[in-house]
């Protein structure tokens, strides 16, 4: 693979870019930005991947409908080749022309898209293999597809004139990147040019629908920027004056199982371990809801063993807090003074949106700080919450209850 020896880190402005009612055209008062984005079209259509910004984490993109470009996606992050892509549009007359020609989008879609497009939501389509290669589908039926709502990410594509595939911009299996700072410092060198459009504004990855299925229903394989009570009513909505009954929304691992799917995913983020910084990971849960036969302990206790298991002495150890900051433990935890505590406070309890923005820049920041753990406390797996403990779950590679007075 051709790479650069060092990657360059270009700054581009979003608010001089704006964008025609049906999205095909797109306006760039910015020379420079204009400038910028001309060059890493450049790239993208010489078969180079590169990083660029979206509202959700920022991506690793080349062009969809050529294989060998996509294969350097997969190479440049060291990516199992049966975990698919997401392939990125800016208008819907893109999405249509990589659409069979007899398929026909479904209410629930049509709704979907009307609401959450561009935006933070993918979903799953019919492919046609004749346009988009095997490798992007992992050989699946599907295909994934989103429209970003983020201007740099979304005129890069319109200025490409062509779909871009792009998984998250950092080494297979690490935390996503939600600043520029971040690929440069996992993927110096392994890419020509990275787009800095600043901090990403929702921070984990989007939200992943299949509406594919007989009955109608809607089946969310991967929760993210757009909440399960967000599609519920735009859907409840939206068929209310309907003869159709409204739409069951069903989310993956909590409504319902599915271990072929797990094996062969239709769509990122379901089979592999993601999300883990070099740091390990433990999630802290509330005693309130404790499996059978895990017998819950106090700060204190759960303080002491993990001294006790550290290969250092204790007033070495560099411990990481990713907790809300109005957290009762957190206040538990930074009462023993014997410990070198780093806090990374993710907003207040009641402000999951937040919690969601700062998830992936706490594991990296104390990654970077070089902390010798990470502790996470559990939030409610309500509303953005869900997603988050979906990463959570993913990155931590240990989980404690604990019992907060």
């Amino acid at each position: 693979m051709v790479t650069a020896t060092a990657t360059q880190v270009f700054a581009c402005d979003s608010t001089s870019i704006t964008f025609s009612p049906e999205g095909d055209q797109v306006v760039i008062n910015s020379p420079e930005t204009l400038g910028v984005l001309h060059t890493a079209a450049s790239f993208l259509n010489d078969l180079h991947p590169v990083a660029f910004p979206t509202e959700t984490v920022y991506g690793l993109g080349a062009v969809a409908l050529n294989a060998t470009a996509a294969l350097k996606i997969f190479s440049t992050k060291g990516r199992p080749p049966d975990n698919p892509l997401i392939v990125h549009v800016s208008s819907r007359r893109m999405l249509q022309s990589l659409l069979p020609h007899n398929y026909k989008l479904s209410r629930s879609y049509e709704l979907l898209i009307e609401h959450f497009w561009p935006g933070p939501l993918t979903l799953l389509f019919p492919c046609d293999h004749s346009l988009i290669p095997d490798i992007i589908t992992a050989g699946q039926p599907t295909v994934a597809i989103r429209m970003p709502s983020h201007p740099v990410a979304r005129a890069l594509i319109a200025i490409t004139d062509a779909p871009l595939a792009a998984p998250s911009a950092n080494s297979s299996g690490k935390p996503s990147p939600t600043r520029a700072e971040h690929v440069l410092n996992d993927l110096n060198g392994k890419i020509p040019l990275i787009l800095d459009g600043g901090p990403c504004e929702v921070g984990l990855e989007s939200t992943v629908v299949d509406g594919l299925h007989e009955d109608g229903n809607i089946r969310i394989l991967r929760p993210g920027g757009v909440t399960v009570e967000d599609i519920t009513q735009v859907l409840v909505a939206g068929f209310s004056d309907a003869e159709t009954p409204i739409p069951h929304i069903l989310v993956h691992r909590r409504d319902y199982l599915d271990d072929a799917l797990e094996q062969a995913p239709t769509t990122p983020g379901m089979k592999y371990r993601h999300y883990s910084p070099s740091v390990p990971v433990t999630l802290l849960r509330s005693a309130s809801d404790v499996p059978l036969g895990i017998e819950p302990v106090s700060p204190s206790a759960f303080l002491e063993d993990i001294k006790h298991a550290a290969p250092q002495s204790p007033d070495a150890l560099r411990v990481g807090l990713l907790m809300p900051s109005d957290s009762i433990l957190m206040k538990s935890l930074i009462n023993d003074t014997t410990i070198q505590w780093h806090e990374f406070p993710l907003g207040l309890v009641s402000e999951p949106a937040i919690t969601a923005r700062r998830l992936f820049d706490g594991l990296l920041t104390l990654e970077r700080e070089e902390v010798d753990l990470i502790l996470v406390e559990e939030v409610s797996e309500e509303k953005e919450g869900l997603a988050i403990m979906n990463r959570v779950k993913k990155a931590a590679g240990n989980t404690r209850w604990i019992t907060v007075l």
